[in-house]
């Protein structure tokens, strides 16, 4: 049986995006899981990562919320506009985050079409390296803010991300989305489903209230934890209560490409 999805995929930006290709629920089938990542979300021995600094960057964060390590982390927190948890010109941007490592890295370089810093997770297997948020496994988020906005770049390997939410029946629902599945699958507490990335950077967004409602037909009432997996570059990653319009966005939320890329990107 199938029910489709097709207004409910992580939609795309004008100019950088990502969208779903064939997108739907199906019910789950018998056999052993073909998902590298099936079960690995949440960890207890991952490792500190490693870390490398580019020169010339490391300026702090100057986005509308910074990420600042808390005892109860974002919950007692008001949250309105934008929330992020991840940039990659921060002073510390994996302040709040846990790395694990095996057979690649986790390091921050300068990315030649953006001509600045970004983080890259890579590695053989994705499975074996991610950064998983928050560090302390016995926090959580707290983020009530409903959509999820990465800002990635295409690195034509396998890459998959995780989120971890908090529904109104009190439960914890895990959404996977990956480059390398071809089908939308739900679980009493996974839902799996495809992604389709454009060359080059990409703005995923993710409607975590819409996929909750339509994947388990409950209300989404926050998210509790992320993992990100290799392989990718990460320029940012934040919340926000509602989807903005390029001209709405914050100018240190947006991405600018030099030269000709940009021209071309205002052109189409």
């Amino acid at each position: 049986m199938f029910w489709p999805l097709s207004d409910c995929s992580l939609k795309s930006r004008a100019r950088v995006g990502v969208g779903l290709g064939s997108v739907g629920i199906v019910l789950p089938s018998s056999g052993q899981p073909t998902d590298p990542c099936e079960g690995i979300f949440i960890t207890t021995e991952a490792a500190a990562c490693g870390f490398h600094h580019s020169q010339g960057e490391a300026q702090g964060c100057t986005g509308i919320a910074r990420a600042v390590v808390w005892s109860n982390m974002f919950r007692n927190t008001f949250q309105s506009g934008f929330l992020s948890i991840l940039y990659s010109l921060g002073s510390k941007p994996l302040e709040i985050w846990q790395g694990e490592v095996r057979n690649g890295h986790i390091k921050r370089i300068t990315d030649p079409d953006i001509a600045s810093s970004v983080l890259e997770i890579q590695s053989a297997n994705v499975s074996t390296t991610y950064i998983s948020c928050p560090a302390d496994q016995a926090k959580t988020l707290g983020i009530k803010l409903p959509f999820l906005i990465l800002i990635v770049k295409n690195l034509k390997k396998y890459f998959t991300f995780e989120v971890q939410v908090l529904d109104d029946k009190n439960v914890r629902r895990r959404f996977r989305a990956s480059n390398y599945q071809s089908a939308t699958r739900v679980k009493p507490f996974i839902c799996t489903m495809p992604m389709r990335l454009d060359e080059g950077w990409n703005q995923i967004q993710f409607n975590l209230a819409e996929f909750t409602r339509r994947a388990y037909g409950t209300n989404y009432i926050e998210t509790l934890r992320m993992q990100i997996h290799a392989n990718c570059r990460i320029r940012r990653v934040y919340f926000s209560d509602r989807l903005y319009t390029e001209e709405e966005l914050p100018t240190e939320f947006k991405l600018f490409l030099p030269g000709k890329q940009q021209q071309q990107l205002a052109g189409s």
